[in-house]
């Protein structure tokens, strides 16, 4: 009776695992159900999978052409997946994720200094999700009301608001952003990305306690915002440089938006960043390995893992010229527990094995290199567009490759370790 007592909590929490993959398995696959249904676009089983994970994970990848054209319930349906699934992550990111050990919230609750040292920002989950939904749904209005100020036009304005707050990326334009050739609707929608990219729990605090305080003090915040400062520094030069854009309006208008962009992982576009000179476009596609603030609507690694990375590498640094030193990594005025180092590693370590896999596996299936590469990125750090042959859509990847990059998106989504748990004969034993 004793050890059944015992084991029942360890099943439980066993089957969180299972509840949250099946969720968002289930549910994309649900989501295609429309797109296949539909007489336009009429896609195939694969790519309406795709397109619906896609959206639901706020990827932004698309299969689909001819976006201005298509009925206007399937351009609104695309937006809408995107905004409910955008609202589905934070709530994953901050209220469950913490629960099985391997949210990005998890790996500094207890170590970080500030209001965001808390797994829970209300007792309960419910209340929690709660909160959370007022500030998702009145970021959406202020971004809806903003573009329709700037000019779009209401069913634009909505449509476009979801995907910018969920950082998806999906336009109803084949053109994405670039299709209104505005700098106010660019600075808008640059405005609410990165918004969407800081993590919920600081906006909670600031809504909660009416200061803006809780940004300021945040070490995450400040290291997002130097290496923003120090891409923009480095892609506004070479395109000053390299005279690719005629004047410095246009060159400052699409250099800070496509940074944004990849950075957040929404992936909107206002230009054709694949013929863009020299390493740019790998530049862009490093970012969204770096991706938003834990506990955000963005993809990719996240930027507090980076940031304690960036620490350990210091450390190490200062232990070759001192071996004898004791040194701590510290974030603000605390000690990182070395447990918290250990699983960025191993989070890190994973997450590139996993990359290699797939790009690997691209490549198998007869995928260039540059195709394959960004493809993976595109999908893993859910972010969208990639280069190569993916640079406009992936339609024309095989339905193989485009099943096997939807669950690159679910990984991507779900923090790896809770997808690859699954993979363990352990799991199976419990």
């Amino acid at each position: 009776m004793a050890a059944g007592s015992l084991q029942h909590p360890r099943i439980a929490h066993a089957r969180r695992f299972l509840i949250v993959v099946l969720f968002w398995s289930v549910l994309g696959t649900c989501g295609a159900l429309p797109l296949l249904l539909a007489e336009e676009p009429n896609m195939p089983v694969a790519d309406a999978i795709f397109e619906a994970i896609s959206g639901l994970t706020t990827t932004g990848s698309t299969v689909l052409v001819g976006l201005d054209d298509l009925p206007l319930s399937i351009r609104y349906y695309r937006q809408q997946l995107q905004w409910l699934g955008g609202m589905g992550i934070i709530v994953l990111a901050v209220a469950i994720l913490p629960m099985l050990g391997v949210g990005g919230m998890q790996l500094y609750r207890a170590e970080m200094p500030g209001p965001i040292k808390d797994t829970k920002l209300t007792p309960r989950i419910a209340e929690t999700a709660k909160a959370l939904w007022y500030i998702y749904l009145t970021l959406t209005i202020a971004c809806a009301v903003a573009y329709w100020l700037a000019g779009m036009t209401p069913f634009d304005a909505i449509t476009h608001s979801f995907s910018t707050v969920a950082t998806g990326g999906f336009s109803t334009y084949d053109a994405s952003m670039g299709h209104f050739d505005s700098h106010l609707i660019n600075m808008i929608c640059v405005v609410f990305m990165l918004i969407s990219a800081v993590n919920f729990a600081l906006h909670f605090y600031a809504w909660r306690r009416r200061t803006v305080d809780a940004y300021s003090t945040d070490a995450e915040f400040r290291f997002y915002g130097g290496v923003l400062l120090v891409a923009f520094i480095l892609v506004t030069g070479t395109l000053l440089i390299t005279g690719y854009y005629a004047g410095l309006d246009d060159t400052l208008s699409h250099a800070v938006f496509q940074i944004v962009s990849f950075s957040t992982t929404a992936g909107f576009a206002t230009a054709d960043v694949s013929a863009w000179p020299t390493f740019l476009p790998v530049l862009l596609i490093f970012l969204s390995f770096l991706g938003g603030m834990a506990s955000s609507t963005s993809g990719g690694i996240k930027v507090i893992r980076f940031l304690l990375l960036f620490k350990q590498g210091q450390r190490e640094i200062i232990r070759l010229i001192h071996p004898q030193a004791q040194v701590l990594v510290k974030v603000g005025d605390k000690a990182v527990n070395e447990r918290v180092m250990d699983s960025i590693w191993g989070f890190f370590a994973t997450y590139m094995a996993v990359y290699a896999i797939l790009l690997l596996t691209l490549m198998a299936m007869g995928l260039d290199q540059v195709t394959a590469f960004s493809a993976v990125a595109a999908t893993l750090n859910n972010l969208g567009p990639g280069l190569g042959e993916v640079a406009a859509n992936f339609g024309s990847l095989s339905a193989s490759a485009k099943l096997l990059l939807s669950v690159a998106m679910i990984m991507g989504r779900l923090e790896i370790f809770t997808l690859l748990v699954l993979l363990t004969p352990a799991f199976w034993r419990r």
